[in-house]
């Protein structure tokens, strides 16, 4: 490993700082070097705060070092456009930086090569691909909706030591899932611009879908999305009343409506919506990353689809108690073109990630 990757994965790291408040910026990491050494650090820590690359030279400033000159480690390329912030180009070139080592371009249509071309026309040299894969695996939800337009999606299922996911319909639901577990699951809430439910969980577990012990910072909260063509979601429902977070209702006719502000109704004319279309809406939304919550029936239509990129897979050493109930195997998983990647145990639960095998990407 030479130093560059050194001071590449130090930016990796210091990008992680922003995880689950940047939404919807990538997480970004920048690093200063001069001789051989970091003299300065930054990432985007929340929506609407500084670049990485501006954190990073007012982090010189605050220690009295000169910029001049300095080499900048950053995970991803410059912006070259005014947003919230002026353009992270433009600070570099104020602080007299001199070099610009990037890790992966931008695929966002408003910078796409720009930053790059912008510096290199002023003279400052940029080198690209340092630690390419790493940087677009931490930006993986970003990338993936500046390519496809699409939401990157992540589908959560958790099942007793059977394979069931509930128990007897006419019972209570049954909780099996460790309290360990449990906080993972808002940690992927966290990771989330977008919940999804089908209208059956709704109406077995009336869940909240909010983010729980988790800070995500001055980001908006995760849109709750409820799969319900036939208009069943109860009046009465967490989703509908509870306005912590929005709810958005797919259906497959004008039911009308005298909700709540809180509570958007999206028509899409088809009984049975193809999951595809779901995704395009929400990408048109600029949903970057959608959970996929349950149940079983919403899980087999996105495999189906071949449209699911990652999965996490809980499976509990507890049996639920009855029979019957709707199972969910793990072989659905890899039959729709996920591999495992890893594997741990967390209170007795074996919780195992699925990732979509490269040459399936969608």
């Amino acid at each position: 490993m030479d130093d560059g990757d050194v001071f590449m994965r130090r930016a990796l790291e210091l990008a992680e700082s922003g995880r689950h408040r940047v939404m919807p910026n990538p997480m970004v990491g920048c690093v200063l070097v001069r001789d051989g050494e970091i003299v300065a650090e930054g990432w985007h820590d929340h929506i609407g705060g500084l670049h990485a690359e501006q954190m990073a030279i007012a982090d010189a400033e605050a220690r009295g070092v000169a910029t001049q000159g300095t080499t900048a480690y950053v995970t991803l390329e410059p912006c070259n456009h005014f947003g919230r912030t002026p353009p992270c180009t433009e600070s570099l070139l104020w602080a007299g930086v001199g070099r610009v080592v990037i890790g992966t371009m931008d695929p966002n249509p408003t910078v796409r090569g720009d930053g790059a071309e912008a510096l290199r026309q002023e003279g400052v040299e940029v080198g690209l691909g340092m630690l390419e894969a790493e940087c677009e695996r931490q930006m993986g939800p970003f990338m993936h909706w500046c390519r496809h337009r699409r939401p990157q999606v992540t589908l959560k299922a958790a099942t007793d030591s059977t394979g069931r996911i509930d128990g007897e319909q006419s019972a209570p639901a049954e909780r099996f899932s460790s309290a360990e577990s449990l906080a993972l699951v808002q940690e992927l809430r966290a990771d989330s611009m977008a919940i999804l439910v089908g209208v059956n969980t709704v109406i077995r577990d009336d869940p909240s879908l909010t983010v729980r012990g988790t800070d995500i910072g001055p980001r908006s909260p995760p849109i709750r999305v409820v799969v319900d063509p036939n208009d069943r979601t109860p009046t009465g429902c967490r989703l509908l009343t509870d306005a912590e977070a929005p709810t958005l209702l797919i259906q497959s006719s004008d039911f009308g409506s005298g909700d709540s502000n809180h509570v958007e109704r999206v028509v899409i004319p088809e009984q049975e919506v193809p999951v595809a279309t779901i995704l395009d809406m929400l990408g048109d939304r600029g949903i970057q990353s959608l959970l996929v919550e349950g149940g079983a029936d919403t899980w087999g239509r996105f495999l189906d689809a071949g449209l699911v990129d990652r999965a996490r897979l809980c499976v509990s050493p507890i049996e639920l108690n009855g029979a019957g109930g709707p199972l969910f195997a793990s072989h659905s998983l890899y039959d729709s073109g996920l591999a495992v990647t890893s594997s741990e145990v967390v209170s007795g639960d074996e919780v195992t990630w699925w990732q979509k095998k490269p040459t399936e990407q969608v």
